[in-house]
Protein backbone atom coordinates (compact mmCIF):
# COMPACT_ATOMS: atom_id res chain seq x y z
CA UNK A 1 0.00 0.00 0.00
CA UNK A 2 1.57 3.39 -1.20
CA UNK A 3 1.40 6.46 0.93
CA UNK A 4 -1.92 7.58 -0.72
CA UNK A 5 -3.53 4.55 -0.37
CA UNK A 6 -2.29 4.37 3.50
CA UNK A 7 -3.77 8.24 3.86
CA UNK A 8 -7.28 7.04 2.45
CA UNK A 9 -7.45 4.24 4.88
CA UNK A 10 -6.34 6.35 7.88
CA UNK A 11 -9.00 9.40 7.36
CA UNK A 12 -11.50 6.22 6.31
CA UNK A 13 -10.74 5.20 9.82
CA UNK A 14 -11.42 8.13 11.40
CA UNK A 15 -14.42 9.01 10.12
CA UNK A 16 -15.64 5.41 10.88
CA UNK A 17 -14.20 5.40 14.26
CA UNK A 18 -16.17 9.44 14.75
CA UNK A 19 -19.57 7.64 13.23
CA UNK A 20 -19.89 5.29 15.71
CA UNK A 21 -19.18 7.65 18.79
CA UNK A 22 -22.02 9.63 17.05
CA UNK A 23 -24.53 6.67 16.77
CA UNK A 24 -23.20 5.50 20.22
CA UNK A 25 -24.34 8.83 21.71
CA UNK A 26 -27.68 8.53 21.08
CA UNK A 27 -27.95 6.10 23.50
CA UNK A 28 -27.05 8.38 26.65
CA UNK A 29 -28.78 8.73 29.51
CA UNK A 30 -30.96 5.87 28.09
CA UNK A 31 -31.60 1.92 29.67
CA UNK A 32 -31.49 -0.14 26.18
CA UNK A 33 -31.79 -3.78 25.86
CA UNK A 34 -32.41 -6.60 23.71
CA UNK A 35 -35.35 -9.04 24.79
CA UNK A 36 -37.14 -12.19 23.20
CA UNK A 37 -40.94 -13.19 24.02
CA UNK A 38 -42.25 -16.46 22.34
CA UNK A 39 -39.34 -16.14 19.58
CA UNK A 40 -40.35 -12.50 18.99
CA UNK A 41 -37.11 -10.84 19.12
CA UNK A 42 -37.57 -6.98 20.33
CA UNK A 43 -35.71 -3.93 21.96
CA UNK A 44 -36.26 -1.72 24.35
CA UNK A 45 -35.71 1.33 25.62
CA UNK A 46 -36.26 4.01 28.76
CA UNK A 47 -35.03 6.21 30.67
CA UNK A 48 -32.55 5.53 33.30
CA UNK A 49 -32.63 5.94 37.28
CA UNK A 50 -36.46 7.85 36.80
CA UNK A 51 -39.86 6.61 37.66
CA UNK A 52 -41.73 4.53 35.72
CA UNK A 53 -42.39 6.29 32.55
CA UNK A 54 -45.75 5.88 29.87
CA UNK A 55 -44.96 3.20 27.36
CA UNK A 56 -45.00 3.10 23.66
CA UNK A 57 -45.13 -0.02 21.14
CA UNK A 58 -43.72 0.46 17.77
CA UNK A 59 -44.92 -1.73 14.93
CA UNK A 60 -42.71 -1.58 11.89
CA UNK A 61 -44.55 -2.19 8.37
CA UNK A 62 -44.08 -4.67 5.73
CA UNK A 63 -40.73 -5.84 5.10
CA UNK A 64 -39.30 -3.49 7.98
CA UNK A 65 -37.85 -4.69 10.63
CA UNK A 66 -37.41 -2.74 14.31
CA UNK A 67 -34.54 -1.18 13.21
CA UNK A 68 -36.11 0.72 10.77
CA UNK A 69 -38.55 2.31 13.41
CA UNK A 70 -35.12 2.97 15.76
CA UNK A 71 -35.76 6.99 14.89
CA UNK A 72 -38.95 7.17 17.16
CA UNK A 73 -38.06 4.96 20.02
CA UNK A 74 -34.40 7.09 20.72
CA UNK A 75 -36.82 10.17 20.03
CA UNK A 76 -39.25 8.97 22.61
CA UNK A 77 -37.32 7.65 25.20
CA UNK A 78 -34.86 10.75 24.96
CA UNK A 79 -38.24 12.72 25.66
CA UNK A 80 -39.10 10.83 28.85
CA UNK A 81 -41.06 7.60 27.44
CA UNK A 82 -40.41 3.83 27.37
CA UNK A 83 -39.98 2.73 24.00
CA UNK A 84 -40.62 -1.22 22.87
CA UNK A 85 -39.73 -2.43 19.00
CA UNK A 86 -40.46 -5.94 17.43
CA UNK A 87 -40.01 -8.02 14.53
CA UNK A 88 -43.66 -9.30 13.16
CA UNK A 89 -43.25 -12.64 11.94
CA UNK A 90 -41.32 -13.26 8.51
CA UNK A 91 -39.35 -9.84 9.09
CA UNK A 92 -36.04 -9.01 10.61
CA UNK A 93 -34.80 -11.66 12.94
CA UNK A 94 -38.14 -13.12 13.48
CA UNK A 95 -38.25 -17.09 12.38
CA UNK A 96 -41.09 -17.45 12.02
CA UNK A 97 -42.95 -17.50 8.40
CA UNK A 98 -44.99 -14.62 7.50
CA UNK A 99 -48.68 -14.91 8.27
CA UNK A 100 -51.20 -11.64 8.75
CA UNK A 101 -53.08 -14.08 11.36
CA UNK A 102 -50.43 -13.60 13.70
CA UNK A 103 -49.86 -9.56 13.29
CA UNK A 104 -52.66 -9.33 16.17
CA UNK A 105 -51.09 -12.19 18.26
CA UNK A 106 -47.10 -10.82 17.72
CA UNK A 107 -48.30 -7.77 19.01
CA UNK A 108 -50.21 -8.88 22.29
CA UNK A 109 -46.62 -10.55 23.01
CA UNK A 110 -45.11 -7.65 22.60
CA UNK A 111 -47.99 -5.43 24.71
CA UNK A 112 -47.07 -8.05 27.47
CA UNK A 113 -43.34 -7.48 27.57
CA UNK A 114 -43.57 -3.72 27.59
CA UNK A 115 -46.29 -3.97 30.51
CA UNK A 116 -43.73 -6.05 32.09
CA UNK A 117 -40.35 -3.58 32.35
CA UNK A 118 -40.18 -1.83 35.18
CA UNK A 119 -39.92 1.48 34.09
CA UNK A 120 -42.82 1.08 32.25
CA UNK A 121 -46.64 2.54 33.82
CA UNK A 122 -48.70 0.39 32.38
CA UNK A 123 -51.73 2.20 32.91
CA UNK A 124 -50.38 5.11 30.80
CA UNK A 125 -49.61 2.95 26.91
CA UNK A 126 -49.47 4.80 23.55
CA UNK A 127 -48.81 2.40 19.98
CA UNK A 128 -47.84 3.45 16.40
CA UNK A 129 -47.28 1.46 13.28
CA UNK A 130 -46.18 2.29 10.25
CA UNK A 131 -47.93 0.94 6.77
CA UNK A 132 -48.62 -2.70 7.54
CA UNK A 133 -48.05 -1.71 11.09
CA UNK A 134 -50.56 0.99 11.27
CA UNK A 135 -53.63 -1.04 10.12
CA UNK A 136 -52.43 -3.60 12.94
CA UNK A 137 -51.96 -0.98 15.84
CA UNK A 138 -55.10 0.73 15.12
CA UNK A 139 -57.21 -2.58 14.44
CA UNK A 140 -55.31 -3.34 18.68
CA UNK A 141 -56.32 0.18 20.08
CA UNK A 142 -60.04 -0.08 18.44
CA UNK A 143 -60.21 -3.04 20.24
CA UNK A 144 -58.83 -2.84 23.56
CA UNK A 145 -59.74 0.97 23.71
CA UNK A 146 -59.19 1.46 27.11
CA UNK A 147 -55.67 0.06 26.78
CA UNK A 148 -53.79 2.94 24.75
CA UNK A 149 -54.20 6.03 25.62
CA UNK A 150 -53.14 7.41 22.20
CA UNK A 151 -52.56 5.72 18.62
CA UNK A 152 -50.32 7.22 15.85
CA UNK A 153 -50.75 5.82 12.32
CA UNK A 154 -47.89 6.58 9.48
CA UNK A 155 -48.28 6.33 6.49
CA UNK A 156 -52.26 4.66 7.36
CA UNK A 157 -53.89 1.80 5.45
CA UNK A 158 -56.89 0.36 6.92
CA UNK A 159 -59.02 0.11 9.95
CA UNK A 160 -62.39 0.76 11.23
CA UNK A 161 -61.96 3.40 12.80
CA UNK A 162 -64.87 5.66 14.61
CA UNK A 163 -65.24 9.01 16.30
CA UNK A 164 -64.35 7.44 19.74
CA UNK A 165 -62.23 4.40 18.78
CA UNK A 166 -59.51 4.78 18.95
CA UNK A 167 -58.77 7.47 21.38
CA UNK A 168 -56.42 10.22 20.24
CA UNK A 169 -56.12 9.29 16.92
CA UNK A 170 -53.03 11.53 15.10
CA UNK A 171 -52.79 10.36 11.36
CA UNK A 172 -49.40 10.85 9.60
CA UNK A 173 -48.43 10.82 5.43
CA UNK A 174 -45.40 11.67 3.39
CA UNK A 175 -46.19 14.44 0.79
CA UNK A 176 -44.38 11.86 -1.71
CA UNK A 177 -46.74 9.10 -1.29
CA UNK A 178 -50.06 10.71 -3.06
CA UNK A 179 -52.32 6.87 -1.90
CA UNK A 180 -51.41 6.68 1.68
CA UNK A 181 -52.60 10.52 1.67
CA UNK A 182 -55.50 9.92 0.38
CA UNK A 183 -55.59 6.65 2.98
CA UNK A 184 -55.18 8.93 5.94
CA UNK A 185 -57.75 11.91 4.45
CA UNK A 186 -60.23 9.00 4.80
CA UNK A 187 -59.22 7.48 8.14
CA UNK A 188 -59.96 11.22 9.27
CA UNK A 189 -62.97 11.60 7.56
CA UNK A 190 -64.31 8.70 9.20
CA UNK A 191 -63.33 8.98 12.67
CA UNK A 192 -65.30 12.38 12.78
CA UNK A 193 -62.65 14.86 11.47
CA UNK A 194 -59.92 16.97 13.45
CA UNK A 195 -60.57 17.44 17.13
CA UNK A 196 -58.09 18.51 19.57
CA UNK A 197 -60.20 17.68 22.55
CA UNK A 198 -57.34 14.41 23.21
CA UNK A 199 -58.46 14.84 27.54
CA UNK A 200 -61.64 12.62 26.71
CA UNK A 201 -59.71 10.55 24.16
CA UNK A 202 -61.28 12.35 20.78
CA UNK A 203 -58.20 14.18 19.57
CA UNK A 204 -57.72 13.89 16.07
CA UNK A 205 -55.25 14.99 13.72
CA UNK A 206 -53.76 14.72 10.18
CA UNK A 207 -50.06 15.53 9.46
CA UNK A 208 -48.73 15.79 6.01
CA UNK A 209 -44.76 15.58 6.16
CA UNK A 210 -43.41 17.28 3.40
CA UNK A 211 -40.70 16.14 1.44
CA UNK A 212 -40.44 12.69 2.11
CA UNK A 213 -42.12 9.33 0.98
CA UNK A 214 -42.70 5.98 2.08
CA UNK A 215 -39.92 5.07 3.84
CA UNK A 216 -37.74 8.33 3.88
CA UNK A 217 -40.68 9.40 6.21
CA UNK A 218 -39.69 6.81 9.52
CA UNK A 219 -36.31 9.09 9.49
CA UNK A 220 -38.09 12.48 9.06
CA UNK A 221 -37.68 14.47 12.02
CA UNK A 222 -40.94 15.94 11.33
CA UNK A 223 -42.58 13.02 12.09
CA UNK A 224 -40.63 12.07 15.04
CA UNK A 225 -41.21 15.26 16.75
CA UNK A 226 -44.87 15.75 15.97
CA UNK A 227 -45.55 12.09 16.94
CA UNK A 228 -43.72 13.29 20.08
CA UNK A 229 -45.98 16.35 20.80
CA UNK A 230 -49.21 14.15 20.08
CA UNK A 231 -47.75 11.88 23.13
CA UNK A 232 -46.81 14.62 25.20
CA UNK A 233 -50.34 16.47 24.87
CA UNK A 234 -51.91 12.67 25.82
CA UNK A 235 -50.16 12.30 28.88
CA UNK A 236 -49.77 15.72 29.77
CA UNK A 237 -45.88 15.05 29.58
CA UNK A 238 -43.69 18.10 28.29
CA UNK A 239 -40.43 16.87 29.59
CA UNK A 240 -38.10 20.23 26.96
CA UNK A 241 -35.80 17.30 24.92
CA UNK A 242 -33.91 18.60 22.36
CA UNK A 243 -32.84 15.08 20.84
CA UNK A 244 -32.95 15.00 16.99
CA UNK A 245 -31.99 12.17 15.81
CA UNK A 246 -28.95 12.14 13.44
CA UNK A 247 -27.77 8.62 13.61
CA UNK A 248 -28.65 8.12 9.80
CA UNK A 249 -26.49 11.20 9.16
CA UNK A 250 -23.73 9.32 11.24
CA UNK A 251 -24.51 6.47 8.93
CA UNK A 252 -23.94 8.01 5.89
CA UNK A 253 -20.57 9.01 7.10
CA UNK A 254 -19.96 5.79 8.13
CA UNK A 255 -20.56 4.97 5.01
CA UNK A 256 -18.48 7.32 3.18
CA UNK A 257 -15.84 6.01 5.33
CA UNK A 258 -16.45 2.27 4.52
CA UNK A 259 -16.33 3.19 0.52
CA UNK A 260 -12.82 5.19 1.30
CA UNK A 261 -11.65 2.17 3.05
CA UNK A 262 -12.75 0.12 -0.03
CA UNK A 263 -10.36 2.84 -2.46
CA UNK A 264 -7.34 2.45 -0.40
CA UNK A 265 -7.31 -1.54 0.26
CA UNK A 266 -9.10 -2.87 -2.94
CA UNK A 267 -6.58 -1.52 -5.33
CA UNK A 268 -3.78 -2.86 -3.64
CA UNK A 269 -4.29 -6.80 -4.57
CA UNK A 270 -6.28 -5.54 -7.82
CA UNK A 271 -4.47 -5.81 -11.05
CA UNK A 272 -3.61 -2.32 -11.90
CA UNK A 273 -4.82 -2.21 -15.18
CA UNK A 274 -8.39 -4.22 -16.52
CA UNK A 275 -8.32 -7.21 -18.74
CA UNK A 276 -8.91 -6.13 -22.47
CA UNK A 277 -12.44 -6.20 -23.48
CA UNK A 278 -13.14 -6.73 -26.95
CA UNK A 279 -16.99 -5.94 -26.42
CA UNK A 280 -19.06 -3.49 -28.90
CA UNK A 281 -20.87 -0.44 -27.52
CA UNK A 282 -24.07 -1.93 -29.13
CA UNK A 283 -23.29 -5.55 -27.11
CA UNK A 284 -22.83 -3.23 -23.87
CA UNK A 285 -26.06 -0.83 -24.26
CA UNK A 286 -27.75 -3.56 -26.16
CA UNK A 287 -27.58 -6.42 -23.79
CA UNK A 288 -28.59 -4.03 -20.77
CA UNK A 289 -31.34 -2.51 -23.04
CA UNK A 290 -32.86 -6.42 -24.09
CA UNK A 291 -32.46 -7.84 -19.87
CA UNK A 292 -35.16 -6.00 -18.27
CA UNK A 293 -37.60 -6.92 -21.35
CA UNK A 294 -36.37 -10.26 -20.89
CA UNK A 295 -36.77 -10.79 -17.16
CA UNK A 296 -40.40 -9.18 -17.62
CA UNK A 297 -41.08 -11.95 -20.35
CA UNK A 298 -39.66 -14.51 -18.23
CA UNK A 299 -41.21 -14.34 -14.81
CA UNK A 300 -44.20 -13.66 -16.93
CA UNK A 301 -44.72 -17.02 -18.31
CA UNK A 302 -43.32 -18.61 -15.07
CA UNK A 303 -46.13 -17.32 -13.05
CA UNK A 304 -48.66 -19.22 -14.95
CA UNK A 305 -47.28 -22.29 -13.14
CA UNK A 306 -45.39 -20.79 -10.42
CA UNK A 307 -46.28 -18.80 -7.17
CA UNK A 308 -43.85 -15.68 -7.90
CA UNK A 309 -44.81 -14.02 -4.86
CA UNK A 310 -43.46 -16.43 -2.31
CA UNK A 311 -40.99 -17.91 -4.97
CA UNK A 312 -38.14 -19.53 -3.01
CA UNK A 313 -39.23 -18.81 0.84
CA UNK A 314 -39.08 -15.32 0.94
CA UNK A 315 -41.70 -13.00 -0.10
CA UNK A 316 -41.47 -10.66 -3.61
CA UNK A 317 -37.34 -11.20 -3.28
CA UNK A 318 -37.24 -14.64 -4.58
CA UNK A 319 -39.24 -13.84 -7.88
CA UNK A 320 -36.43 -10.28 -8.31
CA UNK A 321 -34.07 -12.90 -8.02
CA UNK A 322 -35.15 -14.94 -10.90
CA UNK A 323 -35.52 -11.43 -12.51
CA UNK A 324 -32.00 -10.87 -11.87
CA UNK A 325 -30.78 -14.38 -13.24
CA UNK A 326 -33.14 -13.80 -16.62
CA UNK A 327 -31.77 -10.42 -17.13
CA UNK A 328 -28.11 -11.02 -16.45
CA UNK A 329 -28.70 -14.08 -18.64
CA UNK A 330 -29.58 -11.94 -21.45
CA UNK A 331 -27.36 -9.02 -21.32
CA UNK A 332 -24.61 -11.57 -21.34
CA UNK A 333 -25.98 -13.68 -24.55
CA UNK A 334 -25.76 -10.36 -26.39
CA UNK A 335 -21.98 -9.82 -25.46
CA UNK A 336 -21.64 -13.43 -26.57
CA UNK A 337 -19.91 -13.64 -22.95
CA UNK A 338 -19.63 -16.97 -20.29
CA UNK A 339 -21.62 -19.00 -20.53
CA UNK A 340 -22.65 -18.47 -23.88
CA UNK A 341 -19.35 -18.40 -24.94
CA UNK A 342 -17.22 -21.72 -25.79
CA UNK A 343 -14.97 -22.70 -22.47
CA UNK A 344 -11.21 -22.32 -23.15
CA UNK A 345 -8.32 -21.84 -21.20
CA UNK A 346 -8.02 -18.74 -19.24
CA UNK A 347 -11.40 -18.05 -20.09
CA UNK A 348 -12.53 -18.20 -16.45
CA UNK A 349 -10.96 -16.74 -13.85
CA UNK A 350 -8.58 -17.62 -11.52
CA UNK A 351 -9.16 -18.49 -7.74
CA UNK A 352 -7.20 -15.05 -6.96
CA UNK A 353 -10.06 -12.89 -8.84
CA UNK A 354 -12.72 -14.77 -6.68
CA UNK A 355 -10.76 -14.30 -3.54
CA UNK A 356 -10.54 -10.15 -4.50
CA UNK A 357 -14.53 -10.83 -5.24
CA UNK A 358 -14.57 -12.03 -1.59
CA UNK A 359 -12.90 -9.15 -0.43
CA UNK A 360 -15.50 -6.76 -2.26
CA UNK A 361 -17.88 -8.44 -0.84
CA UNK A 362 -16.26 -8.13 2.95
CA UNK A 363 -15.45 -4.94 2.70
CA UNK A 364 -19.22 -3.84 0.77
CA UNK A 365 -20.63 -5.72 4.21
CA UNK A 366 -18.59 -3.52 6.44
CA UNK A 367 -19.36 -0.53 4.35
CA UNK A 368 -23.16 -0.73 4.12
CA UNK A 369 -24.46 -3.12 6.61
CA UNK A 370 -22.04 -3.01 9.80
CA UNK A 371 -23.74 0.30 11.26
CA UNK A 372 -26.83 -0.54 9.59
CA UNK A 373 -27.23 -3.26 12.03
CA UNK A 374 -27.90 -0.94 14.72
CA UNK A 375 -29.28 2.42 12.71
CA UNK A 376 -32.00 1.14 9.81
CA UNK A 377 -31.56 -2.32 8.71
CA UNK A 378 -31.39 -6.19 10.42
CA UNK A 379 -28.44 -6.72 8.55
CA UNK A 380 -27.07 -9.99 10.80
CA UNK A 381 -28.95 -12.73 8.61
CA UNK A 382 -30.38 -15.40 10.93
CA UNK A 383 -30.21 -18.86 9.94
CA UNK A 384 -33.24 -19.27 7.99
CA UNK A 385 -31.98 -16.26 5.85
CA UNK A 386 -28.20 -17.22 5.88
CA UNK A 387 -29.35 -20.68 3.66
CA UNK A 388 -30.70 -18.10 1.20
CA UNK A 389 -28.39 -15.91 0.38
CA UNK A 390 -26.00 -18.33 -1.92
CA UNK A 391 -28.87 -18.96 -3.94
CA UNK A 392 -29.86 -15.61 -4.48
CA UNK A 393 -26.02 -14.62 -4.93
CA UNK A 394 -25.86 -16.85 -7.60
CA UNK A 395 -29.16 -15.93 -9.50
CA UNK A 396 -27.60 -12.43 -9.30
CA UNK A 397 -24.12 -13.25 -10.83
CA UNK A 398 -25.15 -12.85 -14.45
CA UNK A 399 -26.52 -8.98 -14.06
CA UNK A 400 -22.73 -8.13 -12.00
CA UNK A 401 -20.88 -10.04 -14.39
CA UNK A 402 -22.35 -8.25 -17.39
CA UNK A 403 -22.36 -5.04 -15.57
CA UNK A 404 -18.93 -5.35 -14.80
CA UNK A 405 -17.87 -6.30 -18.69
CA UNK A 406 -19.57 -3.20 -19.38
CA UNK A 407 -17.58 -1.08 -17.08
CA UNK A 408 -14.20 -2.76 -17.53
CA UNK A 409 -12.05 -0.33 -18.64
CA UNK A 410 -13.76 2.89 -18.85
CA UNK A 411 -13.23 6.25 -16.92
CA UNK A 412 -15.02 8.04 -14.55
CA UNK A 413 -16.98 9.86 -16.91
CA UNK A 414 -18.25 7.05 -19.06
CA UNK A 415 -19.21 5.05 -15.48
CA UNK A 416 -21.17 7.37 -14.11
CA UNK A 417 -23.40 7.78 -18.01
CA UNK A 418 -23.24 3.98 -16.66
CA UNK A 419 -24.76 4.32 -13.27
CA UNK A 420 -27.10 6.32 -14.77
CA UNK A 421 -28.00 4.11 -17.63
CA UNK A 422 -28.19 0.90 -15.65
CA UNK A 423 -30.72 2.83 -13.24
CA UNK A 424 -33.37 3.51 -15.65
CA UNK A 425 -33.34 0.60 -17.56
CA UNK A 426 -33.24 -1.25 -14.16
CA UNK A 427 -35.89 0.80 -12.87
CA UNK A 428 -38.31 1.17 -16.24
CA UNK A 429 -38.05 -2.60 -16.08
CA UNK A 430 -39.27 -3.30 -12.80
CA UNK A 431 -42.17 -0.74 -12.91
CA UNK A 432 -42.89 -3.23 -16.32
CA UNK A 433 -42.94 -6.00 -14.49
CA UNK A 434 -45.10 -4.34 -11.91
CA UNK A 435 -47.66 -3.53 -14.55
CA UNK A 436 -47.60 -7.04 -15.90
CA UNK A 437 -47.66 -8.74 -12.15
CA UNK A 438 -49.62 -6.68 -9.56
CA UNK A 439 -48.70 -9.11 -7.21
CA UNK A 440 -45.14 -7.75 -7.03
CA UNK A 441 -46.41 -4.51 -6.76
CA UNK A 442 -44.02 -3.87 -3.30
CA UNK A 443 -41.27 -3.42 -5.39
CA UNK A 444 -42.03 -0.09 -6.27
CA UNK A 445 -41.41 1.12 -2.75
CA UNK A 446 -38.13 -0.16 -2.93
CA UNK A 447 -37.03 1.43 -6.30
CA UNK A 448 -35.67 4.56 -4.65
CA UNK A 449 -33.63 2.78 -3.18
CA UNK A 450 -31.88 1.09 -6.18
CA UNK A 451 -29.96 3.93 -7.22
CA UNK A 452 -28.18 4.41 -4.39
CA UNK A 453 -26.95 0.87 -4.07
CA UNK A 454 -25.65 0.45 -7.63
CA UNK A 455 -24.18 3.57 -7.02
CA UNK A 456 -21.99 2.32 -3.96
CA UNK A 457 -21.73 -0.96 -6.49
CA UNK A 458 -20.62 1.26 -9.25
CA UNK A 459 -17.78 2.81 -7.09
CA UNK A 460 -16.51 -0.60 -6.08
CA UNK A 461 -16.25 -1.56 -9.52
CA UNK A 462 -13.94 1.20 -10.31
CA UNK A 463 -11.29 -0.01 -7.93
CA UNK A 464 -11.75 -3.90 -8.73
CA UNK A 465 -11.00 -2.99 -12.71
CA UNK A 466 -11.67 -6.61 -13.12
CA UNK A 467 -15.13 -8.05 -14.38
CA UNK A 468 -15.37 -11.13 -12.72
CA UNK A 469 -14.10 -10.14 -9.27
CA UNK A 470 -16.90 -7.21 -9.51
CA UNK A 471 -19.59 -9.45 -10.39
CA UNK A 472 -18.53 -12.37 -7.59
CA UNK A 473 -18.37 -9.27 -5.09
CA UNK A 474 -21.33 -7.68 -6.20
CA UNK A 475 -23.54 -10.66 -6.76
CA UNK A 476 -22.70 -11.57 -2.88
CA UNK A 477 -23.47 -8.59 -1.42
CA UNK A 478 -27.13 -8.09 -3.76
CA UNK A 479 -27.97 -11.18 -2.61
CA UNK A 480 -27.09 -10.41 0.97
CA UNK A 481 -29.23 -7.91 0.47
CA UNK A 482 -32.27 -9.42 -1.05
CA UNK A 483 -31.82 -12.32 1.71
CA UNK A 484 -31.87 -9.25 4.66
CA UNK A 485 -34.87 -6.98 2.77
CA UNK A 486 -38.28 -9.57 2.26
CA UNK A 487 -39.92 -11.49 4.49
CA UNK A 488 -40.00 -15.28 5.12
CA UNK A 489 -42.70 -17.04 3.89
CA UNK A 490 -43.41 -20.04 4.46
Amino acid sequence: MNRQRFLILAIAIILIATSWLGVIKARAGLVVRSLTANDIPMIFMAPKNSEPVPGVLIAHGFAGSKQLMLGYGYTFAQAGYASLLWDFSGHGANPAPLNMETLQPDLEVAYQALTEQPEVDPERLAILGHSMGSSAVMTASIEQRDRFDATIAVSPTRADVTSDRPANLQLQAGSGEGPFIESAKTLLQTAGGENRNLAEGKGRSLIVVPNVEHITILFSNISHQSALEWLNQTFNQFNNSSYVDRRMGWYGLHLIGGLMAIAAIVPTFAPSTPRPTSLKLWQNWGGLLAAPLTATAGVSLMSRGVELENLGGLKVGGALGIWFLLGGLAWLGVQRQWPFSIRRKGHLPSPKVFGIGVLVFILLWLAFGAMAQVVWLQWWLIPARLLLWPILSLACLPWFLASGLAQQGIGTGKRILWWLGQNIVLIGGLILTISVLPQLGFIFLLLPIFPIVFGILSFAAAQVKDAWSYGVGGALFFGWTLAAAFPLVA
